[in-house]
Order: C-alpha cells, then structure tokens, then sequence
C-alpha cells in the first residue's frame, strides 16, 4: 500500500518542486506547473501525456483518464492501489512532462547514464542512490557533506545504509555530514 508520505518523498526528489496544499489537496508544482497531486480522500493525480496515462490507466482497476475541459490530461487512481515502484516511474513521468525542457533533458541525461559512480561518489552507495544524489544536485562528497543524515534520507533511493557509507568515507577525511 503507498502512502501520502511516499509520494512525497517520491515527488521531492526532483529539483524545483514546489508543495503546497490548498483546500485539503496536495499539490506539487515545478516551476508553477503541477505534476502531482493527492485529493482529501486519497486519489492521486498525475498530469502524464497520453500515451503513459493509457497505461497507467490499464494497470489499475480503479483509475481513470484525468479530464480538464474535456481534454485528458493525465490519470488518476486511489493512492493505496498504486505500487510504490510503477509511482516512481510515473511521478518521474508526471515531473518531466511538466518541466521546461532543459530541465527535462537533465533528469533523462543522469536516469540514462551509465551506472558509474558521480563526481567523486563511492561506487558502493550503489546505483539508486547515485541517482537520488544526482537528481538533488549532490555529484561530490564535499556536496554531500553540506547535507544532514535526515535530509539525506529524505531522498528516494537514500537509505541507511548510504549514509554510514559516506560518514564513514568523510570520517576518513576528517570531515562529517551537515
């Protein structure tokens, strides 16, 4: 079952995203453009071009087309129903198609990139976090060490497992996170 806490952290590991509520909804915008949203009762919603909102609609029982001036927009589907995974891939599809290109291009250029490590990242914090870092501007281990533990966990693809790995390596440096 996902959580509003997931989408959340899904949707914040973007760059540029905004988060506001208003009248009970969650919503979550780059640059004034909303990508994502979560209604009082629990439905999230995905502003998502058509051909992945097709899918993403097959995929759900109860999910339907996403309509605005009886245009699809995107899809929508109870939260709960929706696997934490295939939300990933669709609050990344969501963000991208709402974000201005050069944006857009740079979250492609790192999700494409070969699994090597980034700037002087250790390889051993694994690919996902790699990722996670990268999407959040971290390409260094002196960028990372303005962050703390909690903001780093904060990431999609961050885990406990990451953060001993990089304390460990800034000990080593005399150094520690934010």
């Amino acid at each position: 079952m996902t959580t509003r806490a997931q989408l959340r952290k899904t949707a914040l590991t973007f760059r540029e995203v905004e988060e506001d509520t208003t009248a009970g909804v969650l919503r979550y915008s780059v640059r004034g453009k909303e990508f994502a949203s979560l209604t009082p009762d629990g439905v999230v919603r995905l502003r998502l071009p058509g051909a992945v909102a097709a899918e993403a609609v097959a995929a759900y029982p109860n999910a339907s087309r996403l309509s605005h001036a009886g245009r699809s927009i995107g899809f929508q589907a109870p939260l709960a129903e929706v696997g934490g995974q295939h939300l990933w891939a669709l609050v990344m599809a969501a963000w991208k198609h709402r974000a201005p290109a050069k944006l857009a291009a740079d979250l492609t250029a790192i999700v494409d990139a070969p699994a090597q490590p980034v700037g002087d990242l250790p390889r051993s914090i694994g690919k996902p976090a790699t990722r996670a870092l990268a999407l959040a501007g971290v390409t260094t281990l002196d960028q990372a060490a303005t962050w703390t533990e909690a903001d780093l966990l904060a990431l999609h693809g961050v885990g406990p497992k990451v953060v001993r790995i990089l304390n460990e390596i800034l000990a080593e440096k005399g150094r520690s996170l934010g």
